[in-house]
């Protein structure tokens, strides 16, 4: 099992002192945002590093370290550089950060802080976002990782195998057998219908060597039902009256020896949105602009207006036609290609814009085209005309080079009023990753 969270050279853990997570739950989404808080209780320094595990599901797009009076936030750089730089700094007594991602699914970040002198505090400031996996009853499951609660055992205290938990039959769903307790606000903790809230060992208060706080801010368009977790919540706090947000955080210190989670109920999860355009009068019956068009959105809504935006946006699609995209779907039926669902799903987009946007469609490999110099007008006639190009589209431009189409996207001029959103399909991988995000990021204020 790897050790995580503020490691020292002999990958043992340097001792944290307190812990402060808020959690922003929109939907499906957790944007979480982390303060830890870690002293050297050694007589001479140690070599810090920071060990952060990442699901597949989730990114950090945010890190700061704070030592000595010294704020550093993290820097994208190429590894080697960072390497170099990193250990220049070290060798003139700097304080000095490296974070890098490791293994080859890229789910571990660590962060090399250089020397902590003892005595001395080192305070973390981390930011992710995650993908909330989606229990079988309908509920979205966040669970606090483990970096940012470390178990903890009591002197005296023997590990202990877990007892199987589950909610009072009157209140638990029946999709649901949860293996720890769970628990509505304040309620008493459960083992099958029975109170045991006597028998689940807790940490006496004081004995706990940091402490733990957790607040949750809960966002839906669609009202929220409930919150339970195997932890002692405050009472869910609804600040709009149509309970589409609320509030909570922890009660009490959890116990030291479980996970923290949470389950969010929404009122409808699942519930599609329409919007109905009317057709313009006098348009000819059959065109564009004469039928009315409906659309239709499995998101929890559609996105409100920005004052000052046209609701019709700007829609640039960038489709991958390198040689990878002319493999087959699907193994066992060989008879539609990558491509073909590509284009399909192109042409249902470009059928369904809104009326009075403007769109581009570039194409990608080793080099890169588009259909038009610039975005143009949404009309019966740039429909068509694409329509006819996207049939002609193949897998023909040779290797996956995004980033040179991404860039020439990002330096074309906006349309005023028109909020721009980009589109990639692919299927495969890049070999300079950080590069593309790097350039996502720097014009992540005017892009979507």
């Amino acid at each position: 099992m790897m050790n995580c969270g503020l490691l020292n050279s002999s990958n043992k853990p340097v001792p944290l002192r307190s812990g402060s997570v808020t959690v922003l739950i929109r939907g499906f989404v957790a944007d979480v945002g982390c303060e830890l808080l870690y002293k050297n209780d050694e007589q001479g320094p140690v070599e810090a590093m920071f060990v952060f595990p990442v699901d597949a599901e989730a990114a950090v797009y945010a890190f700061q370290a704070r030592l000595g009076g010294a704020c550093i936030q993290a820097q994208l750089r190429e590894k080697k550089q960072a390497q170099e730089l990193y250990g220049d700094a070290l060798a003139g007594g700097q304080s000095s950060f490296l974070l890098q991602q490791e293994g080859a699914g890229g789910d571990v970040f660590s962060c090399s802080l250089g020397n902590l002198p003892p005595g001395e505090e080192a305070a973390l400031t981390l930011r992710y976002v995650c993908e909330l996996p989606l229990e079988p009853d309908g509920a979205a499951r966040y669970m606090l990782p483990a970096v940012l609660r470390p178990r903890y055992t009591p002197h005296g205290e023997t590990h202990r195998s877990p007892c199987h938990f589950s909610l009072p039959s009157e209140t638990r769903s029946p999709q649901h057998s949860y293996c720890t307790p769970y628990s509505e606000g304040p309620h008493n903790l459960w083992w099958d219908g029975e109170d045991v809230t006597q028998g689940v060992p807790r940490v006496p208060q004081g004995e706990l060597p940091y402490t733990l706080n957790l607040s949750a801010t809960l966002q839906s368009p669609h009202g929220i039902d409930r919150v339970l977790s195997n932890c002692s919540l405050t009472p869910l706090s609804y600040t709009s009256g149509n309970r589409t947000s609320a509030q909570m955080s922890l009660a009490e210190a959890p116990p030291w020896d479980r996970d923290v989670e949470l389950l969010v109920y929404y009122a409808e999860p699942h519930k599609p949105s329409a919007v109905l355009e009317v057709g313009l009068p006098g348009a000819e019956p059959g065109s564009l602009m004469g039928d009315p068009a409906v659309m239709v959105t499995l998101l929890p809504s559609l996105p409100e207006a920005v004052p000052g935006q046209s609701l019709s946006g700007e829609f640039i699609f960038l489709l991958d036609r390198s040689g990878s995209m002319r493999c087959p779907l699907d193994g066992r039926d060989r008879s539609t290609q990558r491509i073909d669902s590509a284009k399909e799903t192109l042409v249902l987009l470009l059928k369904s814009l809104p009326l009075g946007c403007y769109f581009n469609i570039y194409g990608f490999g080793s080099r890169f085209e588009s259909f038009y110099p610039q975005s143009v007008a949404y009309t019966q006639q740039t429909m068509a005309e694409s329509l006819q190009r996207i049939q002609q589209l193949q897998a023909d431009l040779g290797g996956t080079k995004i980033l040179a189409p991404l860039r020439a996207i990002y330096r074309s001029p906006c349309q005023d009023g028109h909020p721009r959103q980009l589109f990639v399909f692919t299927d495969g991988e890049v070999g300079n990753t950080k590069d593309v995000i790097t350039e996502v990021q720097r014009h992540q204020g005017s892009h979507r």
